[in-house]
């Protein structure tokens, strides 16, 4: 493992600390460190593997429904992204997007809907999706053109989405459309809709710089029963943001695991590179560059483990997660880019281990609110103190 401190912090308890190290040997046993040609195949192996070693039960929500927690514990979701992406942002990848495809049905399914689909996701047997973006709607949800007429016992869905991470290859879609019931964000529903229902396709596969399952979907005149809402109409917004809630902080985890195994990387190539009679890191502007990455691991490790504990006390944790989404992916990304710079040409080859954190890395600051959309949130919560 990398500098293994942290795990220490009084944030984290002794199953945490069992939890990352178990992990850790397992990912270095089991996760490939290469990539293929066929992201979708390996995707699929992937989550079949995390589910059958009992790691994704870590991303349900109830001990019934094959979670490992009746409630999904923010610290180990955190240290499992991180720990994964350490070894493999495709893992990494894979894992989030079960408690994230799935996170709706967790918090807000019914019962029915929980025993149908979390069992499945929870052992790697059904892929699951988060059907939020649209072409006009990315960071303002209110702007959502998707709708769902009601008609009878069901629900019409007509519309797109689009940046689905595991469009094309998941089993299951939460899927948000706007059914009226109040103007703007009050007056969105969600469905869970299983992929091959009628008058649903995958109207175009994405290809980004950080290879993963990623589609645009569209609806046309799409049937399903009214039992596949989640929750109450209109109360969609909500389901989001709470399931948004729960796994923004682990995007900083993740960022986390990224830029760790950036310095690592990073410190291998100081101390190995021969240069002028000595090694790289006898100079110190390397030395400079090595203390500046690793207080800013540190610092967004801080602000991380604050906010996942911070919301597994049952605490407010709007402005904390915002801050440490924002700093550590932010700081991630000139971690990363240091490594690279200490590599020097061969930084910048393909499939190098930092050339593919550059790649992976780039997104983070932008999925789940882009760092402008934490800045505003993080003022909008300060304000609200002002003259109180």
């Amino acid at each position: 493992m990398s500098d293994t401190a942290y795990l220490d912090w009084p944030f984290l308890e002794d199953r945490h600390r069992a939890l990352a190290r178990e992990l850790d040997a397992w990912a270095t046993a089991h996760v490939p460190h290469e990539h293929g040609p066929d992201v979708d195949a390996e995707c699929r192996a992937l989550v079949k593997s995390l589910g059958a070693a009992g790691w994704l039960r870590h991303a349900v929500g109830g001990t019934a429904h094959g979670g490992a927690a009746d409630v999904i514990d923010t610290r180990s979701i955190c240290l499992v992204r991180e720990t994964l992406a350490r070894h493999s942002g495709l893992a990494d990848f894979a894992f989030a997007m079960q408690g994230l495809g799935s996170g709706a049905i967790s918090l807000a399914g019914t019962p029915e809907q929980r025993a149908a689909w979390l069992p499945k996701v929870a052992a790697g047997e059904a892929i699951s999706a988060f059907a939020l973006s649209e072409p006009e709607a990315g960071s303002d949800v209110a702007a959502m053109a998707c709708a769902a007429r009601a008609e009878g016992e069901h629900y019409i869905i007509d519309g797109e989405k689009t940046w689905i991470s595991n469009g094309g290859i998941a089993d299951v879609y939460v899927v948000f459309a706007r059914t009226g019931e109040a103007p703007g964000s009050r007056g969105i529903s969600a469905f869970i809709v299983p992929a091959g229902t009628p008058g649903f396709e995958i109207a175009e596969r994405i290809d980004v710089i950080a290879p993963h399952p990623l589609a645009r979907l569209r609806f046309t005149n799409c049937r399903v029963p009214a039992s596949a809402r989640i929750g109450a109409p209109g109360e969609g917004f909500k389901v989001a943001m709470r399931t948004l809630d729960v796994f923004r902080t682990s995007v900083a985890a993740a960022a986390l695991g990224f830029a760790r195994r950036a310095l690592d990387e990073g410190l291998h190539r100081a101390t190995t590179r021969k240069m002028f009679g000595g090694v790289l890191a006898d100079f110190q502007l390397t030395q400079a560059k090595l203390a500046q990455m690793a207080t800013t691991i540190d610092s967004a490790a801080l602000l991380t483990y604050r906010a996942a504990w911070q919301r597994d006390q049952g605490r407010p944790v709007t402005r904390e997660a915002a801050m440490a989404k924002m700093v550590a992916t932010e700081g991630a990304q000139q971690v990363i880019d240091a490594a690279v710079q200490l590599w020097g040409g061969l930084g910048v080859v393909s499939e190098v281990p930092v050339e593919r954190l550059y790649r992976e890395i780039r997104a983070l600051r932008i999925y789940e609110g882009a760092t402008e959309v934490q800045q505003l949130i993080i003022a909008r919560e300060l304000l609200k103190g002002v003259g109180t």
